[in-house]
């Protein structure tokens, strides 16, 4: 059994003629402990299909299961963290955390839940902030009180919808690092959103793609990531297998760009340049 499934789930918004179909037969599995990337164009349902895991939305067709059992609702066995942080601004970094922890382990000790606060903002490297209010803090360090705030919650599993691409890319890519370090220390589950390319391989034991269909998204072939962890993408050029994996999916998309014919205005995907390179070892 499977940690996380779906099956045949299909999802579209609207009545009648003005239906639009978003997600068509979605069949996943995940199992406990990977990390695998959705990877798919802007609009082509990819915060949809976080939504349904997350409980947030209802799916018209089949069902999810997590650890066997039926997502109805949200729950705190799923960590969520979206693209856009919701901070309350009256409160510190330490309060954000803390209004999660407080609510979740009601039946904690003070001390204990204090720790558990005070661990997770270390975790992301926020301690010398932890008395600052959201306004006094850089849209990278907002962030990471969302990703302190979740964690802090022991979810089963975490979903990230996009959760770096409004960060600059110094900021988005200290993140990056640090996502996969947290996740090499406590092997969640993880299903990241992401359209950037390079930012999925960084991350991800597997990546799918979430390709676009006249009838609604489906998911394209897996493809493995066997990149040794931790994975240092300043020397990425220099890595065989990383050179023919990143071409490989990047061609994948050109194609989909190509057969659907997506207007690059509308719909977008990072992609990187490709270079000419030997694969031959």
């Amino acid at each position: 059994m499977a940690f996380l499934e779906l099956k045949n789930v299909s999802k579209g918004f609207g009545e009648g003629a003005k239906r639009v179909s978003v997600l068509k037969d979605i069949d996943l599995c995940v199992e406990e402990g990977e990390f695998v990337v959705i990877l798919g164009f802007s609009g082509t349902g990819k915060t949809t299909l976080i939504s349904l895991i997350a409980g947030l939305l209802a799916a018209d067709q089949g069902e999810i299961l997590l650890k066997g059992k039926p997502i109805v609702e949200p729950g705190p066995d799923r960590g969520v963290i979206f693209q856009n942080y919701a901070l309350l601004p009256w409160l510190t970094v330490y309060g954000n955390v803390a209004l999660a922890v407080n609510y979740l382990f009601r039946d904690w000790p003070e001390e204990k839940r204090r720790q558990h606060i005070e661990k997770y903002i270390e975790m992301v490297h926020l301690t010398p902030a932890t008395l600052k209010r959201p306004a006094e803090l850089s849209g990278g360090m907002r962030q990471r009180v969302s990703v302190a705030r979740t964690l802090a919650m022991n979810p089963e599993i975490l979903l990230m919808d996009e959760p770096l691409s409004a960060l600059d890319a110094l900021t988005r890519g200290t993140l990056q690092g640090e996502i996969e370090k947290i996740w090499e220390e406590n092997r969640k589950t993880v299903v990241l959103i992401t359209n950037d390319i390079d930012e999925a391989i960084l991350l991800a034991d597997r990546i799918i793609p979430l390709k676009p269909e006249a009838e609604g998204a489906s998911l394209g072939p897996a493809f493995d990531v066997r990149l040794p962890r931790p994975r240092d993408k300043d020397n990425f050029n220099h890595d065989a297998e990383y050179r023919r994996l990143r071409t490989e999916i990047t061609r994948y998309f050109l194609e989909l760009q190509s057969l659907r014919r997506v207007e690059q205005t509308a719909e977008t995907i990072v992609l990187p340049e490709l270079k000419p390179v030997s694969l031959a070892g």
